[in-house]
């Protein structure tokens, strides 16, 4: 997906051990590490839950600045799928009962492509993004 989601991270090396995680866009989003690789993977929870209450509070989500020299932190790709559902609901400026009608099903299934904790099947976030005139779109890279 581009990199439409990948959030740089400042990692600073503390004092007394391990390493405070911040996002520049996200500034909500705080955590830490024992360890470089320890640090990484509470980057990831953090970016995701600092995502998710956004979604919930129906709050902007920022795009991600482009920094040099430092680490990026990426969704997972079902977390992405179901952001930029939320985002091009935004964008065309509907709610949940009125992508519903465009999908046929109730709100209550809206509301669940739209939960990051809810466990939804890529292929029908991808019909709804497709009722938006969105096209999603998975690349793999190397890390």
């Amino acid at each position: 997906m581009s990199d439409q989601f990948n959030y740089s991270v400042k990692l600073t090396k503390q004092k007394e051990g391990g390493y405070l995680v911040q996002f520049p866009d996200l500034p909500e989003a705080i955590t830490q590490g024992e360890n470089l690789e320890d640090a990484l993977n509470e980057a990831m929870d953090c970016l995701e839950e600092a995502i998710a209450h956004r979604i919930a509070k129906k709050l902007d989500i920022p795009v991600p600045s482009q920094r040099k020299r430092c680490k990026y932190v990426a969704l997972s790709t079902t977390f992405a799928a179901k952001t930029a559902l939320y985002l091009a609901m935004r964008e065309k400026k509907l709610n949940n009962t009125s992508l519903a009608k465009k999908l046929g099903c109730d709100e209550k299934e809206i509301r669940r492509l739209l939960d990051p904790h809810y466990n939804s099947k890529l292929p029908r976030i991808e019909e709804a993004l497709n009722k938006l005139g969105k096209k999603l779109e998975v690349h793999v890279v190397s890390f």
